[in-house]
């Protein structure tokens, strides 16, 4: 074991969860937050390799921050698809500009993947002379206002490709930009944009990939994702224990779920059931805390209420149309 996980529970349970419900009502995260994560290397993680946490220790940092304050993980979390995309480049220039001040947290980076998703896809990109042109719609990208640059993936109009690039996050020429007020993850800043002719020099393009490469990059993601219901369920599960109420019955449910999440990585079980066992067992733990805790659930601004709506954000939250339908049935049957 690394000191990855304990670094990630000192932050979570000093840092994070003692301010949790005030950073859900005001709707703004301290950049305290971000300074604690930085100074202790976690912007870097995507940067390790074999020397970072492992694949289990990965997974238990990510819930533990996720358990502590869903804003500030959720936004964290993106910060590592951009130098995921920087590693793995062949735009040395594009990664020697950015790479120094994303590993070290000086930098925060933030992705724009949702519109190159769906089939017919939200947002285009059109090759001309020396890079791209965007047009359509990003539908959720977080950390707008927090971020510096963002990954940004696009599907080329002709051939069905996948454009990666990155870009600066901040206002632009073809680029403009709506709030969308979140349910939960409040001060994630999280928005909408649409781009109208955006333009995309060579420069800034990481990767362009076929269909079938990107799809590839997804299941990962799904999994990864999938860590912010655990992360709900298991802070919950600790609030009721505080309770006296007895927990075993949900520890154990939740050790099945992350065996299902772990074993659909790998291959051997399907993602969408096991990403909608995860935020079912989010929403019905986090059920039992605002029954267990009563009248006071009810007001505004307390760790139960918070929960639950964390937990409802994680049934659609970086989800896919299969893990809806499997969602759907489990609540259903």
């Amino acid at each position: 074991m690394t000191m990855w996980p304990e670094l990630a529970r000192e932050i979570a349970d000093t840092v994070l969860f003692p301010v949790a419900d005030s950073v859900d009502a005001d709707g703004e995260i301290p950049s305290s937050h971000f300074d604690a994560l930085a100074a202790d290397g976690f912007y870097g993680l995507a940067a390790l390799g074999e020397e970072g946490p492992s694949t289990a220790e990965l997974v238990e940092v990510v819930e533990t921050l996720c358990g502590g304050c869903l804003a500030t993980a959720f936004t964290w979390m993106q910060h590592h698809g951009v130098v995921g995309a920087l590693a793995s480049t062949t735009n040395t220039a594009l990664t020697e500009q950015y790479w120094d001040g994303l590993v070290s947290g000086e930098l925060q980076g933030g992705v724009a993947y949702a519109g190159a998703i769906p089939r017919p896809p939200l947002l285009w990109a059109r090759r001309v002379d020396h890079g791209y042109v965007l047009d359509g719609i990003a539908p959720f990208v977080t950390g707008w206002g927090i971020v510096d640059v963002l990954l940004v993936s696009a599907r080329d109009e002709f051939d069905n490709s996948i454009v990666h690039s990155v870009v600066k996050a901040t206002d632009a020429p073809g680029l403009s930009v709506e709030e969308l007020p979140l349910i939960a993850a409040r001060g994630s800043n999280t928005v909408r944009i649409a781009f109208d002719g955006f333009s995309i020099p060579d420069a800034h393009v990481t990767a362009v990939v076929d269909d079938q490469q990107f799809q590839n990059t997804q299941l990962p993601g799904l999994w990864f994702n999938g860590a912010m219901a655990m992360g709900v369920a298991r802070r919950a599960m600790a609030e009721l224990a505080d309770l006296g109420v007895d927990t075993e019955p949900f520890q154990s449910q939740a050790e099945l779920a992350r065996e299902h999440l772990d074993s659909a990585v790998a291959g051997n079980a399907d993602m969408s059931a096991a990403r909608a066992a995860a935020s079912e067992l989010a929403v019905r733990v986090a059920a039992a805390f605002v029954t267990a805790t009563g009248s006071r659930s009810l007001v505004g601004s307390n760790t139960a209420e918070r929960l639950m709506r964390e937990a409802t954000f994680t049934l659609v939250a970086a989800t896919r149309p299969g893990i809806k339908t499997a969602l759907v049935e489990r609540l259903r049957d």
